[in-house]
């Protein structure tokens, strides 16, 4: 037996369909329609009839639609896939190094199952926690996954939810936890049937419709939320949530859905017997998401911070266009700037946005480990016109130095997939809706979107195309070659440092010192007794570090420590141990 329910306040009839026969359901005062049916059981078909209309609908609430997001869901058995991680009790998040991957690009075959057969890479590189692009339902045979519309079915292009639950399972078994991206701040073009059965719409945003989260009726719409992010921590055994664009979510109210996800959430991690991370994409700078509720900030565990990536960005790259011009006018400076402070717009004046942004970070009570750094994201890569990694632009030598400043920083390091070997592979937007005329719109915006940024429309590659999916697949092959094997094993040497020297790891922005000399282009982070010594620009230079040189830990190139002096070939970092 089911018990079948769904939320349709303002409807006078709600009926379910189970494999062909049609059931009534009756309603509460809460507006929530309920029918059990005893022939039904897991595997079901279902959907829902609203009113007169003979449209079957699917469960808003479903977790499985094997037949897409249009069609009748399936009843799910959470109970039918046995666990093998009964021995793990979790990833803090302070400490992690994360790796990003979409798991339709990240292997050729692009599933769940094809993407296990890689972790033993990602647990020898010195990975901590996965995090995954959503793998939520969408229209259509491929998608970065933010456009989707079955918030609480894994999409069975990637095998889905027994598939997913294989693959969480398999990183526990490896000791790596899971972090899987969510979207909250609206719904993608196809296949949203929420306003169907109620008022779960307030409005929309750039990308689509937003949910209502503090107009009339907005309980049962927080709650859908809510639920549906304690049932991946729960159900699915998935270790943190990264919220995407938490900035488009509209909350008036006093209490922000945010703040009370926190709290559920913290409720669920003491009964589970594991930490649970909250990480949110913000574009705020606003600190009060990472402190603690204590402290008068919402309680969420850390946030993408595109300050770090900008002005890591501009420093390698010398880019200034877009939102890049304030950082590549700071130079070196503003990045000393933010690897002290986490933001450069800290209620100073953006160009990009022509208005004061952000607000300081109080170093004091709020540790690096809430800032999320990264010098490539899906993001970041993905919103470029032609979806070019930084190994287009940048020397070996270069990508190694970035990768220094990272993993030097006091920051979470976040790495994207094929980052670790200077994966050459582009990671391009792609998506591929049934509709033709939805195609159509979608690839028409990509192009204006990607003209207002000084690109030509023969530069952007078509979204609809089956090609521009399979070229941001990753070429695995890559890393046996040079220069690749190399930076591989740069990665791994700096992770495994920074497990081994607390140093490295010290979240406390107020102990770090950095030294930069913007003609000589090089840059000093100070952590404890280490030095992290970059030189960025095209010369040998030697450096005063002000103390003898000890123990040379790890460079990219041969370097020479004398007394308190370090010379460094173009191009190149070393990690040194002083005093």
């Amino acid at each position: 037996m089911t018990d079948f329910e769904v939320w349709a306040p303002h409807r006078n009839q709600v009926r379910v369909l189970v494999d062909g026969t049609t059931h009534p359901m009756s309603r509460d005062g809460s507006g929530w329609w309920r029918a059990a049916v005893d022939s039904a059981g897991p595997g079901t078909a279902y959907a829902f009839l609203v009113d007169d209309d003979e449209t079957p609908l699917p469960d808003p609430r479903s977790r499985w639609q094997p037949t897409g997001v249009h069609g009748a869901s399936r009843v799910y058995d959470d109970g039918g896939y046995r666990w093998q991680d009964r021995m793990w009790t979790g990833r803090a998040l302070p400490g992690s190094v994360l790796y990003e991957l979409h798991i339709g690009t990240f292997t050729p075959a692009g599933t769940f199952d094809s993407a296990i057969g890689k972790l033993d890479h990602l647990a020898g590189l010195g990975i901590d926690m996965v995090e995954v692009l959503p793998v939520n339902a969408v229209d259509g045979p491929r998608n970065w996954g933010y456009d989707g519309v079955g918030w609480y079915a894994v999409t069975e292009n990637y095998g889905g939810p027994d598939a997913f639950k294989r693959f969480v399972d398999a990183c526990h078994v490896r000791g790596m936890g899971v972090v899987l991206d969510v979207v909250y701040n609206h719904l993608g073009p196809s296949g949203a049937y929420l306003d169907r059965f109620a008022p779960y719409f307030s409005g929309s945003n750039i990308w689509g419709p937003s949910v209502n989260l503090d107009k009339a009726h907005s309980e049962p719409v927080r709650r859908f939320v809510i639920e549906n992010a304690l049932m991946w921590l729960r159900d699915f055994h998935v270790d943190g949530l990264r919220l995407d664009a938490v900035h488009a979510l509209h909350d008036e109210r006093a209490t922000h859905v945010l703040e009370q996800l926190a709290i559920e959430v913290e409720a669920l991690s003491t009964h589970v017997g594991r930490p649970l991370s909250l990480i949110a994409e913000s574009d705020l700078n606003d600190a009060k998401l990472v402190t603690a509720r204590e402290g008068g900030g919402y309680g969420l565990h850390a946030q993408w911070c595109d300050d770090i990536h900008h002005t890591l960005h501009s420093a390698l790259t010398g880019e200034g266009q877009g939102y890049y011009a304030d950082f590549a006018t700071a130079g070196l400076t503003g990045l000393a700037h933010v690897f002290t402070r986490a933001f450069l717009h800290e209620g100073t004046w953006s160009s990009f946005r022509q208005r004061l942004h952000g607000a300081p970070v109080d170093t004091r009570r709020v540790p690096g480990h809430r800032f999320l750094a990264y010098l490539q994201n899906h993001d970041q890569i993905g919103n470029r016109a032609t979806g070019d990694r930084l190994t287009e632009t940048l020397s070996p030598g270069l990508l190694a130095c970035g990768a220094a400043l990272l993993f030097g920083s006091p920051f979470t390091p976040m790495l994207f997939m094929g980052e670790e070997w200077g994966a050459r592979t582009p990671w391009q937007f792609f998506s591929h809706f049934p509709d033709p005329a939805l195609r159509e719109a979608v690839r028409k915006g990509r192009t204006a979107e990607f003209a207002e940024h000084g690109w030509g429309e023969v530069e952007v590659p078509d979204p609809n195309a089956e090609s521009t999916f399979e070229n941001s697949k990753l070429d695995w092959d890559e890393q046996l070659a040079e220069p690749h094997g190399t930076l591989l094993q740069v990665h791994r040497r700096l992770i495994a440092l920074r497990k081994e020297w607390a140093e490295l790891s010290d979240p406390w922005l107020d102990e770090v010192d950095v030294d930069i000399d913007e003609s000589a282009r090089t840059v000093v982070l100070h952590r404890g007794r280490l030095r992290v010594a970059c030189n960025l620009g095209p010369d040998v230079v030697t450096l005063a570090l002000n103390a003898p040189v000890g123990r040379i830990l790890l460079a990219s190139e041969p370097v020479q420590g004398q007394d308190g002096a370090l010379t460094l070939p173009p191009e190149s970092f070393a990690i040194v141990q002083v005093g």
